[in-house]
């Protein structure tokens, strides 16, 4: 029987969710990190649970033609990224069999994906314009261990956006502060630094997509990839195939990047109902479409808002979730209404997979899925998915 502290040779067979690679020994299921399909590896046993094991590789035995060396000195150590060890190409291809495993264990749907590079990352570095250091209790800024609370200080990310460096957070000292906010706009050259505790900061960053400017407040919420929202707006749109004087739902709307880009596609008969239940969100969105009169930004949960509603029709929905996803009550609200078609936004494939079986089990049907590369050297993965009513 394997404990933790062991050290296993193993067989790598697939991927699986979570950047890990999945072997067996002596029946028992071993999720392994740092590892690759196909190759042959000696691993430390870190976690023993009742059904598996989990393990880091410490040593490869039978290389993947796929391998090649970390291009960050932390990578090892810091739980930030989870496949420095794999060519951009392979990344890729190992999360679009992620997705594919996802939707058919828990959807019953058998697609098959491709997960797409977005310009802005060359080489999948430099991309993150948004990032959260932990600190330590010395003060040194850096990342958090994989599944751990230990933060190992390092003294650059090479997958943080250029503007993001230029602050120079590694290189100061953080007596007292617990966590370290960043966010720093790619078209603006505008940035936010914040530190737990400390005031929230109410400093705006600008920000350029779908034709317009953007504020967001402090470090709230916007996509981390500069290439990500022109990317996924176009995504949606192509998907939804607005119609002029349609009628639209943008739920989990963040500062209204969909809610505006669908409005400007309805035209001055359409209408946009934008949901959100962040307030500095609610209130960025408002100013970001004031000069917008068919869409109304409404303030609260999207499940409570859609039961006060009450909506009969909603021609088109944008689903752009957090990563739990929107789960089976907002779903079964949204299938009461009459909609011609769904774009669902996910930024985690297992939950987009639970989603699309509760649409299922209302009679929808998935019917196209694209998958972006917004994440590069981490597991992640972003998609959009068209559902239709049967």
């Amino acid at each position: 029987m394997s404990e933790v502290g062991d050290v296993l040779e193993l067989a790598v067979d697939t991927v699986a969710h979570g950047g890990w690679c999945v072997a067996r020994h002596d029946g028992m299921v071993v999720f392994v990190r740092h590892a690759l399909p196909g190759e042959r590896v000696r691993a430390r046993v870190t976690d023993r649970r009742k059904a598996f094991l989990r393990a880091d590789c410490v040593e490869v035995l039978a290389a993947s033609p796929d391998r090649v060396e970390p291009p960050c000195a932390y990578a090892r150590r810091c739980g930030g990224c989870d496949w420095q060890h794999v060519t951009p190409a392979e990344q890729r291809a190992l999360k679009a069999a992620v997705v594919e495993e996802q939707l058919r264990r828990l959807a019953g749907v058998e697609l098959p994906v491709e997960v797409e590079e977005v310009p802005g990352a060359p080489d999948g570095l430099g991309w993150r314009t948004r990032v959260t250091f932990g600190v330590d209790h010395m003060g040194h800024a850096g990342f958090l261990a994989h599944r751990s609370h230990d933060v190992v200080p390092v003294d650059r990310c090479v997958i943080a956006h250029p503007a993001v460096e230029a602050l120079g957070v590694e290189g100061r000292s953080w007596p007292g502060v617990r966590q370290v906010e960043v966010a720093a706009s790619a078209t603006s050259g505008e940035s936010v630094v914040r530190p737990t505790p400390g005031p929230a900061p109410r400093d705006l960053v600008h920000e350029q997509a779908a034709g317009r400017t953007w504020q967001v407040t402090g470090t709230g919420f916007w996509q981390v990839h500069p290439g990500a929202s022109d990317v996924l707006v176009d995504a949606v749109l192509a998907a939804l195939d607005p119609r002029d004087g349609e009628s639209a739902l943008d739920l989990y709307a963040g500062v209204g990047l969909f809610a505006g880009a669908l409005a400007a596609r309805l035209g001055p008969g359409g209408r946009v109902t934008a949901v959100e239940s962040g307030r500095a969100a609610v209130r960025d969105a408002r100013a970001n479409l004031a000069d917008v009169p068919t869409v109304t930004v409404r303030a609260g949960d999207v499940e409570q808002v859609l039961r006060r509603l009450r909506l009969r029709r909603a021609d088109l929905v944008v689903l752009d979730p957090p990563r739990r996803g929107a789960g089976r009550a907002v779903v079964d609200l949204l299938a009461r209404i009459e909609t011609r078609r769904v774009a669902y936004v996910a930024c985690d494939p297992a939950a987009l997979a639970r989603d699309v079986r509760y649409y299922q089990d209302r009679g929808w049907r998935l019917t196209g899925l694209r998958a972006f590369d917004l994440f590069p050297m981490t597991h992640h993965v972003e998609c959009v998915a068209l559902l239709e009513p049967s």
